[in-house]
C-alpha cells in the first residue's frame, strides 16, 4: 500500500518538482513506518509517479517557473534507467577515489537537493557490501555492533529550507507542519540500512554493543551552505578544541533555531538548489570499546629467591628516562593480556600500591587493567582460566588469581571508601637497644591508636605536603631476639608503615621508636591482606 494520501499530494508534487528524492518526500509527509523506505529506489519513483499522475490539476506554487510535472517525472525516470544501465556495465557503483574518500561513479543520477544522495546511493546493497568488506578486513571479533553515521552539517540547512517551503504550501491548505513532524534523516537511514548490515554481517545491530562501525559523510560542493549563519548568529559558532571547523551539526542546529524565518529566506534559496554530485564518504572506522580485566595479584617468593620479590616495582620504574629495574607487576600481567585480547594499549590500576621492596602475600592486592580497543573481546571462563595459568607459569615473581572480565562500573567498587578499608602487614623490626619479650608486650594492648603523619620525605617529590591522621587498629608482637621482633599490624588504608616504625625524623608521631623509647628501623615488610571484597572470588 502506497504510504501517501490525497492530503500529501500537493506537497509531494512540490518537492519532486524542485529536486527532492522520494524518500525525503516521505519524510516531509510524515511517513513514520519503515516498509516504504526499504523499497528499491526505482520502484519508489515509479510508485510515486503513478500516485501523482492521478492528479489532474496543475501544480500551483510560488516556486519560479517550475517545470511541468510530466516532463520532470520522465526526466527522473530516465535518470534511474540510466543508473541501472550503468550498473549493468560495471559503472555507476560506489568506489574509492584518489583522496581516499568514497563516491558514486554515477553522474547521471538526479541528486536530491535535501539529503544530497544519502537516501539514494548510500542505502543500496552495493554500499552496504563495501562497508561490510572493510569491517571484515579490520580483524575485529564481534557478536553484535553499533552502526553510526555522521552527516555533513549543511544537510540541516537544506532540510530547514525545504521545511519552510512545505510549511508555506501546507498553510495554503490550512494545515501546519512542525519541525518535529519531519522524520529525521538518520532515522530513515537506519530503517533502511540496519537490516541490510545485519543480514550481510550475520549479527544483530545493538545500541549497547561495544563494537562500533562509523561512517563519516561529506559534500564539498555545498560546504559553504552554512557560512551565512555565522554572520547572523556569531554566538553559535565558537572555535572548540579538537574541532576542525566551527560549523558543527550542533552549532548549525543552534543557529537555525535562533534565526528568524525572514532572515533565513533572504540568505538561502528556498527550495535549495540541486547539487551536481552525491556525498562522499570520508572514512569508515571500526572500534571496540574497552574491556576490563580484574583479579588479585600477589608477589610470591620461592625458597631462596626472596631478593627478587623485593626488587619488583608495581609499575615500570623509570627515572629521567632511564629504566631502573627490568620489569614490573603490571608488565608481567599485561603483556599476556595485550597479546591474547589483541589490544592497542592498557591502563593499570590497583587498590593501593606497595614499595619495590615490599612483598604482597595472602589473598593479594586487587587490580584492574583496562584494555584499549581490543580486537578480540569474547572469551569463555575456561579460556580466562587458561590465560591466568599462562601468566602464572611465565614468572616466579608474581601469581594471579580470580582473573575475570568485569564492567567499567564494577571497577568503582575497588576504589570505594578506599581510606576506610583496612590492611594487614607483617614487619621485621630492628632496635638499637637490646630488648626482652616483656619490652614489647605492651604494644599488643594498644587499640585504635591515632597517629599524625606528615608527608614522608621519600615521597615528598610526588605528593603534596600535608599532615594525615591515620589509625593503627591493632598490633601483635612476636619476639625474635634481643634486637629483632616481628610486628603484625592492622591499619587504616593509606598508612605509611615504614614511617610509623622509624618516625621519619619526627614527621610521624607517635611511632614505634617513640613508644618504646628506642631507635627502631624496619628491615622487611610484607602486605598480608588488603581488605577489599572485590573482585568476587572464583572457584579454583
Amino acid at each position: 500500500m502506497f504510504p501517501l494520501t490525497e492530503e500529501n499530494k500537493r506537497v509531494a508534487q512540490l518537492l519532486l518538482s524542485t529536486g527532492t528524492c522520494p524518500r525525503c518526500i516521505f519524510r516531509f509527509c510524515g511517513v513514520d513506518f519503515h516498509a516504504p523506505y526499504k523499497l528499491p529506489y526505482k520502484e519508489l519513483l515509479n510508485e510515486l509517479q503513478k500516485f501523482l499522475e492521478t492528479e489532474k490539476d496543475e501544480l500551483v506554487s510560488e516556486v519560479p517557473n517550475p517545470p511541468p510535472k510530466k516532463i520532470r517525472l520522465q526526466e527522473l525516470e530516465d535518470g534511474i534507467d540510466r543508473m541501472d544501465n550503468l550498473s549493468q556495465n560495471g559503472e555507476g557503483k560506489i568506489s574509492i577515489i584518489e583522496d581516499g574518500s568514497i563516491a558514486s561513479k554515477n553522474s547521471n543520477l538526479n541528486v536530491c537537493n535535501v539529503c544530497l544522495g544519502i537516501l539514494q546511493d548510500f542505502c543500496e546493497k552495493d554500499f552496504v557490501k563495501m562497508v561490510c568488506e572493510k569491517v571484515g578486513a579490520s580483524g575485529f571479533e564481534f557478536t553484535n555492533l553499533v552502526f553510526s553515521v555522521s552527516f555533513p552539517p549543511q544537510l540541516s540547512v537544506r532540510e530547514h529550507a525545504a521545511w519552510l517551503l512545505v510549511k508555506q504550501e501546507m498553510g495554503k491548505q490550512s494545515l501546519s507542519l512542525g519541525r518535529n513532524d519531519i522524520v529525521q534523516l538518520k532515522e530513515a537511514y537506519k530503517w533502511i540500512t540496519h537490516p541490510l548490515f545485519s543480514e550481510e554481517l550475520g549479527v544483530p545491530i545493538d545500541g549497547k554493543s561495544l563494537f562500533e562501525v562509523s561512517v563519516v559523510f561529506a559534500h564539498p560542493e555545498t560546504v559553504e551552505d552554512c557560512h551565512f549563519l555565522r554572520a547572523i548568529c556569531p554566538d553559535c559558532f565558537k572555535p572548540a578544541k579538537n574541532k576542525q571547523s566551527v560549523f558543527t551539526r550542533m552549532a548549525v542546529m543552534k543557529a537555525l533555531n535562533k534565526i528568524k524565518e525572514e532572515d533565513f529566506l533572504k540568505q538561502f534559496p528556498c527550495p535549495p538548489n540541486s547539487p551536481k554530485a552525491v556525498c562522499t564518504v570520508l572514512e569508515i572506522e571500526c572500534a571496540h570499546g574497552a574491556v576490563f580485566v580484574a583479579g588479585y595479584c600477589y608477589i610470591s617468593l620461592a625458597g631462596r629467591y626472596n631478593k627478587y620479590s623485593r626488587n619488583l616495582p608495581q609499575t615500570p620504574w623509570i627515572i629521567d628516562g632511564q629504566r631502573k629495574l627490568e620489569s614490573s607487576v603490571e608488565e608481567l600481567i599485561s603483556e599476556h593480556l595485550l597479546t591474547v585480547f589483541k589490544a592497542e594499549s592498557f591502563n593499570f590500576s590497583s587498590s593501593g600500591r606497595e614499595d619495590v621492596d615490599v612483598r604482597t602475600l595472602g589473598n593479594g592486592r586487587p587490580f584492574a587493567i583496562e584494555l584499549v580497543n581490543p580486537h578480540r573481546a569474547h572469551f569463555t571462563s575456561q579460556e580466562i582460566k587458561e590465560l591466568q595459568q599462562k601468566i602464572n607459569n611465565s614468572s616466579n615473581k608474581i601469581q594471579v588469581r580470580d582473573l575475570q572480565i568485569v564492567t567499567r562500573e564494577a571497577i568503582g567498587h575497588m576504589k570505594e571508601g578506599e581510606e576506610e578499608k583496612t590492611k594487614t602487614y607483617s614487619a621485621l623490626i630492628w632496635t638499637n637497644k637490646a630488648i626482652q619479650r616483656k619490652d614489647i608486650e605492651f604494644l599488643d594492648d594498644i587499640k585504635d591508636l591515632k597517629i599524625d603523619q606528615k608527608t614522608p620525605l621519600r615521597v615528598l617529590h610526588r605528593r603534596p605536603l600535608a599532615v594525615r591522621t591515620r589509625i593503627i587498629h591493632s598490633m601483635e608482637t612476636h619476639y625474635v631476639d634481643e634486637h629483632h621482633f616481628r610486628l603484625y599490624l592492622k591499619t587504616q588504608a593509606g598508612t605509611y608503615i615504614k614511617e610509623f616504625v622509624h618516625g621519619d625524623f619526627g614527621r610521624t608521631r607517635p611511632n614505634i621508636g617513640s613508644l618504646m623509647d628506642v631507635t627502631a628501623d624496619i628491615l622487611e615488610l610484607d602486605v598480608e591482606s588488603v581488605d577489599v571484597d572485590w573482585p568476587p572470588a572464583l572457584d579454583d
